[in-house]
């Protein structure tokens, strides 16, 4: 491996936190259940985030309250269905500073966003001998795609290497940009390492060349505070499902101009002005790009979990998660065997690790004994344990409504582990 310097960034604030933990986590009925005569310790909240009653509660109220089709009727459940709908994408376009809710298109998630950018803008622009650059700690969600579309089109994917620690080389990964180079895909947070890429950075090295720019932020919108145009990047994905919000729903945001010159991704009801057998005409932008009745119960809890983050303030969450993580790296370190992979210097809450001689799933079946909830495996990042030589960590990923004492607890149960296995 090379020695060329990593990249680094400095997006976590430096301030306290100031957030009331043990208030907050009453408003999460979930985290008060017992599990094997223990209480929940819920450390896995990377795969999805807990609900706080606010978006359950917006979730009822809408199907007890308005229940109705949006954009096709003029009677009352109609209407104030669809100002729901509606409202839902303006909160996420103040939420990551996009310029107009038009440039928000609501999809299932993160994944299927990935995957209308691959096959509307990029089977349209794209031909045989392009490049699409992305990073070896990506999502099997920001690999996939970008793969299809290489088989249909001819283009070639190549991968920028990460170091030991697992932050992307800079060096490597400008020397990867040439006038080939059509679209760069890079996660902002990796999801089994917890490194924090510096992607306004990548924006202005890919735009430099020509690029475009899509990020994944499934993994950062719930730490990190995002403003697309700050960043200046041309495509954003994000899930409703990692940021307090239900599953099923997320957004894509893209610059107008590219939306607009997009061809739809699947067709329907909706996403037209007119239909005949002769010809058909799109919609106008979001719409074009979403096909018939979408997620409208998904889209009202997503904004009122914007509305819940936003309320407590992201630098407050960063901060504290920020503190937690520290507590949570120290603690574990004096474990005997205990490894941590992914150890950069920018982070979110995510502790990857192994116990030497312990197989995860074993690890995670002792604490799941214990009432802690983690994730083991290869996390939807193959190539990533790939690059470590193993087949899969234990990770414990924390959110503002973890605390210190369950990190305690955390470590308690690992410590069980090596009694067992030693």
């Amino acid at each position: 491996m090379t020695s060329a310097t990593p990249m680094t960034n400095t997006e976590l604030p430096a301030n306290r936190p100031t957030l009331d933990v043990e208030r907050i986590r009453e408003d999460f009925p979930i985290l008060r259940r017992i599990v094997n005569g223990k209480p929940l310790v819920y450390l896995d909240s990377a795969a999805t985030t807990q609900k706080p009653q606010a978006v359950m509660d917006a979730i009822s109220a809408y199907y007890t309250g308005c229940n109705a089709n949006v954009h096709r009727g003029v009677h009352q459940l109609s209407v104030e269905a669809t100002e729901a709908y509606e409202g839902a994408r303006g909160k996420v376009q103040r939420f990551i500073g996009a310029s107009r809710p038009e440039e928000i298109v609501f999809c299932r998630g993160a994944t299927e966003a990935i995957n209308l950018v691959a096959q509307s803008y990029g089977r349209t622009h794209l031909a045989p001998g392009d490049e699409i650059v992305v990073s070896h700690m990506e999502h099997h969600s920001n690999i996939v795609p970008w793969q299809i579309l290489c088989q249909q089109t001819g283009a070639v994917l190549r991968v920028a290497p990460i170091n030991d620690a697992g932050e992307l080389l800079w060096d490597e990964f400008s020397g990867l940009l040439t006038e080939r180079t059509k679209l760069v895909a890079m996660i902002q947070v990796s999801n089994a390492l917890g490194t924090i890429n510096p992607v306004k950075r990548i924006v202005e090295a890919a735009h430099a060349c020509g690029a475009k720019v899509l990020i994944d932020g499934a993994q950062s919108v719930p730490h990190l505070a995002v403003d697309v145009q700050h960043l200046d990047c041309d495509f954003f994905v994000f899930s409703g499902h990692k940021v307090f919000g239900p599953t099923g729903i997320g957004a894509l945001y893209g610059k107008m101009e590219l939306l607009d010159a997009m061809p739809p991704y699947q067709g329907g009801g909706e996403m037209i002005k007119s239909v005949s057998f002769a010809e058909t005409q799109y919609n106008d932008v979001p719409h074009k790009f979403e096909a018939g009745t979408p997620n409208i119960a998904g889209s009202v809890g997503l904004g009122t979990a914007i509305d819940y983050l936003s309320e407590l303030g992201l630098e407050n969450v960063a901060a504290y998660e920020r503190e937690l993580l520290a507590y949570a790296t120290a603690r574990t370190s004096g474990l005997p065997g205990f490894r941590l992979i992914g150890s950069a210097s920018n982070k979110a809450s995510v502790l990857s690790f192994v116990i030497d001689g312990v197989h995860p799933h074993d690890v995670g079946t002792i604490l799941d004994q214990q009432g802690i909830a983690i994730r083991t495996g290869h996390h939807c990042a193959q190539p990533v344990m790939q690059r470590f030589d193993l087949p899969a960590t234990a990770r414990a990923s924390m959110a503002f409504y973890n605390t210190r004492q369950e990190v305690d607890a955390l470590v308690s149960a690992l410590g069980k582990v090596v009694e067992v296995f030693t």
